[in-house]
């Protein structure tokens, strides 16, 4: 079974349809394990909420550089043993 990580950025509409996919059955190879944005508001956090799937938060600016964001990223993909990026 393959580890999912989306990433995603504001309302999250692709985000619901996989969503809608992997509670119908139809993600036979793999299943989402972490939702992660770069921006705290956006509305996709949620539905990875409702849908129990873990969120995280990278915001570059915050982090302050580009090596710290991605340095971020990598933690949070190591710690959910990510296989495939969406």
């Amino acid at each position: 079974m393959v580890n999912i990580a989306v990433f995603v950025s504001g309302g999250g509409t692709n985000l619901q349809a996989l969503i809608d996919a992997q509670a119908a059955g139809k993600l036979h190879s793999g299943a989402i394990k972490l939702v992660l944005a770069s921006n705290s508001e956006a509305y996709a956090l949620e539905r990875a909420k409702q849908a129990g799937i873990p969120t995280a938060v990278c915001s570059r600016k915050a982090l302050g550089s580009q090596e710290a964001f991605e340095a971020a990223i990598s933690g949070e993909l190591t710690r959910y043993k990510i296989d495939l990026i969406v």
